[in-house]
């Protein structure tokens, strides 16, 4: 396997030839300065009251928001937006001098809102690079070399990053040797950067992922329902790599998401994915961010087969309408029976997000012989060991996903497609794919409000 011997050498490396190799002389602007990590100076940098945004997950540039977290004292009235944070750099002892915003509540971002130190910008994926523009007042970024002469790579991400480099008053780029080069859509010239702080940092992984006989069942549950051709989307977290590490018997599918995970990178080497049915970006997977570990930054790194491009592209409506066979699969907390989908909050705690969901439930309801599937639990175990239903009468949060948007909920107990159904038939076909012992509360619940009327329930 040529890339997983590539990964290797490229994580293990010495340090100072690969900086050396990644400072060619051409790329010695006037306009660009480049300096040692240690000469960098934030409150020089910054301006009071400045908004500060960075790549999320690995894509973090670790040696720059590790700096910037330990001069904060120095600076004045400073907020930042982060994504998944999986780094050290999200810690609520870091809230005395900034305040954070994300768009999720998932990883290290528990910590901040566990102790009430996180606020939250609700906004669709697609709309995250318009929300963020006027908000940013300065980038930091990890690159990578480019592929073309005076050019560098955005490495492991790009989606809402790509805007901001040319909207940000201050553009910073740690420059890792460490980071794969990957190939993009659009990429970053270095009249575009101001500050170059080179490094040689090791990539963290990603947080291990552990599923349960659960999630093994629904996982066999939607990767029957994946038709040979499909084109892919899936989140984050041990039920999207259950899905996939199923789906070594399909072939021909595709591969457009927001993430890219190293259950993707595995469906690629195994001949699995092809992505051979698209009309655009035929034989490449397109995805915004790489949240893989080793396999997927190899195959980033050795290969044309992954490309990275701006939330604009992966998250547009038309351009998901166009694949054909396109399955999105995503997650939720909870589904009220009439089908609105609450994947932000749980016990009054903002855990998950709004995220891509509704985009790619749309994209996938458009897309000829597309399939918008919504996984689930059908109940979990409280501290007090009852059970507490993920097929509720009514949210106990936010509608993520409108009733309008619904199309197939997966439990373990079943699949139940409310596409183009009534509100009693969906409460009906929900009611089947509940928990077993909470199911006669759910049709006395779903009579109390109206859904179900006798003949219904004599039907069923």
């Amino acid at each position: 396997m040529r890339w997983r011997g590539a990964v290797r050498a490229m994580v293990l490396r010495p340090c100072a030839s690969a900086v050396a190799r990644a400072w060619p002389p051409s790329l010695s602007a006037p306009e660009m300065r480049k300096i040692s990590p240690e000469a960098l100076e934030f409150a020089s940098l910054l301006q009071p009251g400045d908004g500060l945004a960075w790549g999320q997950a690995a894509a973090e540039p670790l040696t720059l928001t590790r700096a910037l977290m330990a001069q904060r004292q120095g600076l004045s009235g400073i907020h930042a937006f982060c994504g998944i944070g999986w780094a050290d750099t999200l810690d609520p002892a870091y809230t005395d001098a900034l305040r954070f915003t994300s768009y999720c509540g998932t990883a290290r971002n528990r910590l901040l809102q566990a102790a009430g130190q996180l606020d939250i910008l609700p906004v669709h994926y697609s709309g995250l690079e318009a929300a963020l523009a006027p908000r940013v007042d300065v980038l930091l970024i990890q690159i990578a070399e480019g592929r073309i002469p005076g050019t560098f790579s955005f490495s492991l991400a790009c989606e809402y990053l790509a805007p901001l480099v040319k909207s940000a008053r201050l553009v910073i780029a740690e420059l890792n040797s460490q980071a794969p080069s990957t190939p993009g859509m659009v990429t970053i010239t270095r009249d575009e950067i101001d500050i170059l702080v080179p490094v040689c940092r090791a990539l963290p992984l990603p947080p291990e992922a552990k599923g349960d006989a659960v999630q093994a069942r629904i996982a066999e549950r939607i990767a029957a329902l994946i038709p040979e051709g499909a084109i892919l989307q899936v989140g984050l977290g041990a039920l999207p790599e259950a899905i996939l590490s199923r789906l070594h018997h399909h072939r021909h599918l595709g591969l457009h998401s927001g993430l890219f995970t190293e259950g993707m990178a595995g469906l690629i080497h195994a001949g699995v994915v092809d992505n051979s049915t698209k009309a655009a970006a035929r034989g490449v997977s397109v995805t915004g961010l790489i949240t893989g570990g080793e396999a997927a930054w190899a195959l980033a790194q050795e290969t044309d087969l992954i490309r990275l491009a701006p939330t604009s592209y992966t998250h547009a409506l038309p351009v998901l309408a166009a694949l054909p066979k396109l399955v999105a699969i995503n997650a939720g907390l909870e589904v009220d029976l009439t089908g609105q989908v609450n994947s932000e909050v749980a016990a009054g705690a903002y855990v998950g997000a709004i995220g891509g969901g509704t985009d790619f439930a749309r994209g996938a309801a458009a897309s000829a012989g597309g399939l918008p599937l919504l996984a689930l639990p059908s109940a979990r175990r409280g501290r007090d060991g009852r059970l507490i239903s993920a097929i509720v009468p009514a949210l106990g949060g936010p509608v993520s996903l409108s009733r309008a948007d619904a199309g197939v909920i997966v439990t373990e107990e079943g699949v139940a497609d409310l596409r183009g159904q009534p509100f009693a038939e969906r409460a009906l076909r929900l009611i089947r794919v509940a928990h077993p012992e909470l199911r006669e509360d759910l049709s006395r619940e779903a009579r109390d409000r109206g859904l179900l009327r006798p003949h219904h329930l004599r039907r069923d």
